[in-house]
């Protein structure tokens, strides 16, 4: 099988499957990424702890701050004392919720997260002018462009390309 197909799969497989959680698995939250495909998560409780990507998700599925994941713990782990098996996005964390399995810590998160949202929309619908949260492009330059009237001002006398006037001076 191809790089590309199995790519496809594991892509379908983490976005369409609706999983719940064993007895032995928990959802956690992603801290942070500590390298080498190794990612700080805590618990809904507040335990802190190492977790590795599996080889079938690295270069296929990238995971951020803040995403909830679905874990496998390794008995012999001192570090490290989990491995991912599934990564949570929105429509299957909403799927939890309904199923009640989703964590009692982390359902206060997603309130403030929706409250905060809702805020910000508000906002956006009151300042529509307000351009602060576009995206700016670091890599470029940024000039400002001005018009000013002296220089409609020269243009509109006449003059030449030489500073001559039209009247022949």
């Amino acid at each position: 099988m191809s790089q590309a197909t199995k790519r496809k799969h594991v892509v379908k497989e983490v976005l369409g499957d609706y999983v719940t959680p064993t007895e032995n698995q928990q959802i956690v939250k992603v801290l942070g990424s500590r390298g080498n495909n190794l990612h700080e998560a805590v618990t809904a409780s507040g335990e802190t702890f190492l977790v590795s990507m599996p080889t079938k998700f690295r270069k296929n599925i990238w995971i951020k701050r803040g995403d909830y994941v679905l874990v496998d713990p390794i008995e012999e782990g001192e570090k490290v004392k989990a491995e991912i098996c599934s990564i949570l996005y929105k429509d299957q964390i909403q799927n939890l919720q309904k199923l009640k399995h989703w964590p009692e810590g982390f359902t206060v998160e997603l309130l403030d997260a929706a409250d905060k949202q809702q805020e910000k929309g508000e906002e956006e619908e009151s300042d529509s002018e307000d351009e602060s949260d576009l995206f700016v492009n670091t890599n470029r330059c940024n000039y400002q462009y001005s018009e000013s009237e002296e220089e409609e001002d020269s243009e509109g006398e006449g003059d030449d390309k030489e500073g001559r006037t039209q009247n022949g001076s």
